[in-house]
């Protein structure tokens, strides 16, 4: 069976920002989120000598306003994600909820790339707009099962 490179990319993704939640999460329990979007900054960093092997800059300007475009909104996205985080948002609730930013980009789709939507994507879409509303729901304190406190999950963590 082949599996097209786009998939191992695309699981790659997901290994690596289901990781983040977590990681995200640990570093708002001790850090601001201003201070921890500066230190995801720097893993960004690490990464670069990896990916750039070839000349970055030849480029158009146009292109490249739309990279540094994307990155601007990439990094206001993380640093409101963090702050949401460091605010007392859940990680489970918060990161699920980030993740579906497609919502945003889907109605765009058609318009701007002409792409159509499939009826199973319609119900994709309704079903992420339920997630929404499932996962805003508060849990009353009284259903909650009594299990680890997160300082104790941190320190085995540690």
């Amino acid at each position: 069976m082949h599996i097209p490179l786009w998939m191992w990319f695309a699981s790659v993704i997901l290994l690596s920002w289901g990781l983040v939640g977590l990681l995200q999460k640990l570093s708002t329990d001790c850090l601001s989120a201003e201070s921890s979007l500066v230190w995801l900054v720097v893993g960004f960093q690490l990464l670069q000598p990896f990916v750039y092997r070839s000349a970055v800059f030849h480029h158009s300007p146009r292109s490249v306003a739309w990279g540094i475009l994307s990155g601007f909104l990439n990094a206001v996205g993380a640093w409101a994600l963090l702050a949401a985080m460091k605010s007392g948002g859940k990680a489970s609730i918060v990161v699920t909820l980030t993740a579906l930013y497609p919502l945003v980009v889907i109605p765009l789709v058609p318009v701007l790339f002409h792409e159509s939507i499939s009826l199973s994507q319609a119900v994709g879409i309704a079903c992420a707009l339920g997630a929404v509303v499932l996962l805003s729901v508060p849990t009353p304190p009284a259903s909650r099962k009594s299990g680890m406190s997160p300082q104790r999950a941190r320190r085995r963590l540690t």
